[in-house]
């Protein structure tokens, strides 16, 4: 039987239909994978935020300059952690939401050079003080193995949508602390991995610089939920960073797309070799054959497509870039 971690209330299924109607508009508005200076961005914001929170000391504008290999002078220790970061985000598509191995591999990456131990399960007690009291104690370390497995079973086997699933493991993963360092960050950074299951937006999407400009209610959403014994309080919070996040991500990208932005998005989206112009129309429903017919003879003349055929059985291909 599959462990039950949250309770439902109106206030989760409101924000998960919320969520849905948004992520339909991310899809027809070809926002899936947003343009390259707006994914280079928001990596940055991702990275720069959830470090932050951890205590890092490095802006915006150093953590960039780490980014295009310039000389940064900053503590070694938050450097390196930049540095780490922008391994694990730059391969994301590599790790496998559903399995401890790539999750311990993450960790390993994520923490090389600045922790003992990095990409093992914690074997000491370890406890989480607020000034000299205890805000919370971590479950033994004997039993963290058993519980991060059954954390995983709920996210392989349980019903819910992937959406909860990551909210949930997102709080339980906190909860058990299975790392002696490492496991806020860890905590962000697996639950955009199990996101981008659902769809490919939350790989760039900067969810954690909403967590920290909420982040006294990111703390409160975690002790309340401790102290319920459930993660509804935390699914809650989360499920709203969640809808935030997607609603400024559509707000700031709202516009017509050019001609050559529409045969990009095309190109990153399709699996055919060769394609009609029926093929580009039922990507972009919303536009008319003759806008589709001036976006395909755009690219021939810019040199971005071969063309085959006259009219209506015309075929392209993208020229490969030698």
């Amino acid at each position: 039987m599959i462990q039950k971690y949250y309770e439902g209330t109106p206030l989760i299924i409101n924000l998960s239909i919320e969520i849905g109607k948004l992520l339909g508009i991310v899809d027809s508005t070809y926002l899936r994978k947003p343009k390259t200076h707006l994914r280079k961005g928001n990596r940055i914001k991702t990275i720069q935020s959830s470090l932050e929170i951890e205590g890092n000391t490095l802006s915006i504008e150093q953590v960039t300059a780490i980014f295009e290999n310039k000389r940064v002078i900053a503590p070694a220790k938050d450097i390196k952690e930049v540095q780490n970061a922008m391994k694990v985000y730059d391969n994301l598509l590599g790790f496998s939401p559903l399995e401890q191995e790539s999750y311990l591999n993450a960790h390993k990456t994520l923490m090389s050079g600045l922790v003992d131990g990095a990409g093992k399960y914690r074997t000491k007690e370890v406890g989480i003080f607020k000034g000299d009291v205890v805000a919370h104690m971590a479950p033994p370390a004997w039993n963290v193995h058993h519980l991060m497995g059954n954390l995983f079973s709920y996210l392989k086997k349980s019903d819910d949508n992937l959406i909860i699933k990551s909210c949930v493991f997102h709080y339980e993963m906190e909860f058990i602390h299975p790392f002696m360092d490492g496991n806020g960050r860890m905590g962000r950074l697996w639950q955009t991995i199990v996101l981008m299951r659902e769809n490919p937006v939350f790989e760039f999407l900067p969810i954690e610089l909403e967590i920290k400009n909420n982040q006294e209610q990111y703390y409160s959403a975690l002790s309340q939920s401790d102290k319920e014994g459930v993660s509804t309080k935390f699914v809650e919070y989360m499920l709203n960073i969640i809808k935030v996040s997607l609603e400024n991500l559509i707000a700031d990208q709202r516009r017509t797309l050019t001609n050559e932005e529409r045969l990009l998005y095309f190109k990153e989206h399709t699996k055919l070799k060769e394609f009609t112009r029926k093929d580009y129309l039922t990507m972009f429903k919303n536009i008319s054959t003759a806008t589709a017919t001036r976006d395909l003879k755009k690219g021939v003349e810019k040199g971005i497509l071969k063309k085959t055929g006259d009219n209506r059985v015309a075929k392209y291909e993208f020229i490969k870039v030698q």
